[in-house]
This record gives structure tokens, C-alpha cells and sequence, in this order.
């Protein structure tokens, strides 16, 4: 992914990639993030243009 999309991927209604427009709505990643975040963990993205994407979820342990 390229910088713009880094950016915004875990915004609502966001599709950094046009070809895939009618096979989703843009709400995949931002109700998972929003899942995580109120579960008290964080939520991710590394990417490298033309490499691949990573995406990290980490979860507090209480005990």
C-alpha cells in the first residue's frame, strides 16, 4: 500500500483499491479495529509498496 492508503485504510466506506469497489463497502477493517479498541488492545498496519501488508493486533492480559 502506498502512503495515502496507510493512511485511511482504517477509515469507514474506504477502498484503497478501485478494481475490488463492488465486492465490498469499506467496513471490514474499521469495526475490527473499533472490536480491539474496545477490548482494550491496538490495532496496526506496516506495508510495503509492492511487498505486502502486515497487520498487528495486540490485547492487554488481565489477570
Amino acid at each position: 500500500m502506498d502512503e495515502k492508503t496507510i493512511a485511511r485504510v482504517f477509515d469507514r466506506f474506504y477502498q484503497g483499491d478501485g478494481s475490488r469497489a463492488s465486492a465490498g463497502n469499506g467496513l471490514g477493517l474499521p469495526i475490527v479495529k473499533r472490536i480491539v479498541e474496545l477490548c482494550g488492545g491496538t490495532m496496526e498496519v506496516r506495508s510495503e509498496l509492492g511487498a505486502g501488508s502486515e497487520f498487528g493486533v495486540w490485547l492487554g492480559c488481565i489477570l
